[in-house]
């Protein structure tokens, strides 16, 4: 099958995408427009977003709400709220900007764009371009033409400073999103070389109890010099096995578009859960989603591992 997660690619065009399993931990409340979920102001409110994909990666999208079952730090958890619907989401689009990323610009800024077009209109979108520099350059806004105008706003320059980027969108999309469901889509073609932030503060941020899905959807580039490390790649499959998304690796340019666009329509319809969580405890919480149907087999969820709960919040559950 084209576009099949695989673990051994030698140069990499990376798009991650991550959509934030948000917990209702904040004192707010939210209901997603067109949809059943209610995010109410508990700490121990936990919303979970998974996407199912069969044994050839193809989307599975009519399960009923029994053939899931949800466990934190081992122990079943009671689903409040199952929701299948297509609910808006909150969109950071990172585009890596650095002078490796010069003569895959057009083709990836397609793919971008085909990505916001198969999106639900009524999500928002901000977009960055990065390379040793985070440069904000569309903040939050459904018109298309800003947006993919925006994406060719400055030349390549050297430097990739991967993990601050993602750091600070995220903490971006945190602050400013107004959709329940956060998702973030990282461009980039490199190592990288200039953060101030190591692999496992970065995890360990975006780990925190509002953390992101991370999907990976990168290309290999067999040219002429074309390379990408192997402990890169490893980095890259950590992003996006611990934050439950899954990693895409077409043959070329071709099937980046193709990718992006099933991407778009599966976070259309992720599966959501809602439970109060009965762990109180600090620290690092597990969170594992079974799903067994009497009728498919060899299926598989994707979602988050876990969750940081800092004392502060578990004092409050």
């Amino acid at each position: 099958m084209e576009g099949t997660p695989s673990r051994m690619p030698r140069r990499l065009l990376l798009l991650i995408l991550f959509a934030a399993a948000l917990p209702g931990g904040a004192a707010w409340a939210q209901q997603a427009p067109n949809s059943g979920i209610v995010f109410r102001a508990e700490v121990s409110d936990v919303l979970v977003q998974a996407n199912v994909l069969d044994k050839h990666g193809r989307s599975v999208n009519d399960l009923p709400a029994s053939d899931f079952t949800i466990y934190e730090n081992g122990v079943r958890q009671k689903v409040d709220t199952f929701s299948h619907d297509d609910t808006p989401v909150s969109v950071g689009i990172l585009v890596d900007n650095s002078g490796s990323m010069r003569p895959n610009v057009a083709a990836v800024d397609a793919a971008a764009m085909n990505f916001v077009r198969a999106s639900n209109p009524q999500d928002e979108v901000f977009e960055v371009l990065f390379n040793d520099e985070y440069h904000l350059v569309a903040p939050f806004t459904n018109n298309v033409a800003r947006l993919e105008e925006a994406l060719g706003s400055l030349d390549p320059d050297e430097g990739t400073a991967l993990y601050d980027t993602v750091i600070r969108a995220a903490a971006y999309l945190k602050r400013y999103g107004t959709r329940p469901k956060k998702v973030l889509l990282l461009i980039t073609d490199g190592d990288d070389d200039a953060s101030s932030h190591s692999l496992k503060q970065t995890l360990q941020i975006i780990q925190s109890q509002d953390a992101p899905l991370i999907y990976c959807i990168g290309l290999t580039d067999k040219g002429e010099g074309g390379w990408f490390s192997r402990e890169s790649h490893k980095v890259l499959l950590q992003f996006a096995e611990d934050t439950g998304g899954v990693a895409y690796f077409p043959k070329n340019l071709r099937q980046v578009n193709a990718i992006t666009e099933k991407l778009a329509r599966d976070i259309r319809l992720q599966y959501s859960f809602v439970y109060r969580s009965n762990q109180t405890q600090p620290g690092y919480h597990t969170i594992r989603l079974e799903v067994k149907d009497p009728h498919l087999k060899h299926l598989h969820a994707y979602t988050r591992r876990g969750f940081y709960l800092p004392p502060a919040a578990a004092g409050n559950r």
